[in-house]
């Protein structure tokens, strides 16, 4: 039992009243449905007193007693999302394809759809799975500040260590470990790291493939991650474990760097405007036309072993060479 003063209708005076919980119904869709609510009365009269927390609580009981019958999820749980997973809620609404507002008004205890709430159960229990969500649809979101810190944030939960990304991803974090640089040059230089690599250790870094947009090579996930910084320089310095990478991987990313993040990311797509794999690839398009033509491997290992012999590379520091004369001839 709670006791506090409080203005009484029937006493017309500030009064002590008790508050004690009892068994209440309610009805909700229909249904009635039992829970342990509470009531306040004056001590003096007996009285009835409506207290606007109580009324909350009670409100709060009903609704977690249909949760529970229907198997709809938890206030609790709704609310702790966001923090589990480094999320705004009208962030989560969009990565989930929902209404801006939709997952705003469930913290505020409107009920989700079976439906709905079935996907929130499964993403409060199961980090991989909203992982995987935030991986497939990152496109959805405004920023890449949003994604970037809800991915570190289930990173962590499901432990996944650098030795765990995909290799690609470790070359973007060591280059931006050391060097300053924009969307479009980061584009160029994955596609010089790729050929370069290729040309001196017949095998290519990472998988994944670019393709010849008219702005040169472009790996398509990559553009989507880092395209909110438009052509302003990727705001993310992080340490690196270099751990993951073999001495002779070290020495190709830091002659690249160093010989070819040190020009602009335009200067670096007129290199690769004049070279045989984005030029062959997209053939008889008009020079502004849209493409998603992947440009072959093929095309990108036997250019790069030419350039290689042409230029009479005997390790990777002779890569400044071959672009000192790219910029000779723009």
């Amino acid at each position: 039992m709670e006791e506090r003063k409080v203005f009484c209708e029937g006493c017309r005076n500030d009064v002590n009243f008790c508050i004690d919980e009892v068994r209440m119904e309610g009805t909700i869709k229909g249904e009635k449905y039992s829970y342990l609510g509470k009531k306040a009365h004056c001590v003096d009269c007996g009285e009835e007193i409506y207290i606007a927390e109580v009324n909350d609580n009670n409100l709060k009981a009903l609704y977690d007693s249909y949760r529970k019958k229907n198997g709809i999820v938890s206030l609790e749980k709704i609310l702790d999302i966001p923090e589990k997973y480094a999320i705004g809620k009208r962030p989560l609404s969009l990565l989930l394809g929902w209404g801006e507002q939709t997952f705003s008004r469930y913290c505020e205890g409107d009920l989700p759809t079976k439906q709905y709430s079935d996907i929130l159960n499964k993403i409060y229990d199961n980090p991989q799975y909203y992982a995987d969500i935030l991986e497939s649809n990152k496109g959805n979101l405004k920023t890449i500040a949003s994604y970037e810190k809800s991915r570190r944030a289930v990173d962590a939960i499901l432990g996944n260590s650098k030795a765990k990304k995909s290799k690609i991803d470790l070359v973007i974090g060591y280059i931006l470990s050391r060097e300053e640089i924009t969307p479009l040059a980061l584009q160029k230089v994955l596609y010089y790291i790729q050929g370069f690599y290729y040309a001196f250790y017949k095998t290519f870094l990472f998988n994944e493939d670019c393709e010849a947009w008219v702005h040169g090579p472009v790996y398509r996930d990559i553009y989507f991650r880092y395209r909110d910084y438009c052509c302003n320089p990727i705001d993310r310095k992080i340490e690196v474990d270099c751990s993951v990478f073999t001495t002779i991987e070290k020495v190709l990313l830091d002659s690249v760097i160093k010989n070819i993040c040190c020009y602009s990311g335009k200067v670096l797509e007129k290199f690769t405007h004049s070279e045989a794999p984005w030029l062959s690839t997209r053939e008889e398009l008009p020079e502004d036309a849209v493409s998603n033509r992947i440009i072959e491997k093929k095309l990108i290992g036997d250019y790069f072993n030419a350039v290689k012999e042409k230029y009479n590379m005997i390790n990777p520091n002779d890569i400044k060479a071959y672009a000192q004369k790219m910029f000779e001839q723009i």
